[in-house]
């Protein structure tokens, strides 16, 4: 019998591929947990469907991601901070200051996708990596400035 197995099987194959496997195997293991579909002419005209969708989707998420990497590289994002002499902050500037600066210039970036080591202790020019999406990594400018 023919399936269509809709979850990746350990050692049968991957989401989306069609196989041959006994009948009994199928009806028995695959079918009832819901781990493959009968491979007929409709279910592969479904998960045709489906995997165009789902490529379509991508694109457009990475086309978004491709956008916002653009003009956070363009950002030059300007925090002050209260520091003494020698340019030595009284506090830190933290992911979370970082990423309350870019919301209020328009970016949706939380705190979590921001990577930043460890916390900003001294005024000067930062390079901050900031994770818009899986495997994709924006640099944004940072210009921390103490004052009195």
């Amino acid at each position: 019998m023919k399936v269509l197995l809709l979850q990746d099987v350990k050692g049968l194959g991957e989401h989306g591929t069609v196989k041959e496997v006994k009948d009994g195997y199928a009806r028995n293991y695959l079918l009832p947990r819901g781990l493959a579909l009968e491979a007929t002419a409709g279910n592969l005209q479904l998960q045709q469907r489906h995997q165009q969708a789902t490529e379509q989707r991508v694109q457009r998420t990475q086309e978004e991601m491709r956008v916002v990497v653009a003009a956070l590289a363009q950002a030059v994002v300007e925090l002050r901070a209260k520091g003494g002499e020698g340019g030595r902050l009284f506090g830190s500037v933290t992911a979370d200051d970082i990423a309350q600066a870019l919301a209020a210039r328009g970016f949706a970036i939380t705190k979590k996708q921001i990577e930043l080591n460890d916390p900003i202790k001294t005024a000067g020019f930062y390079t901050v990596p900031v994770r818009v999406g899986p495997g994709v990594v924006a640099r944004v400018d940072l210009n921390v400035i103490a004052t009195p």
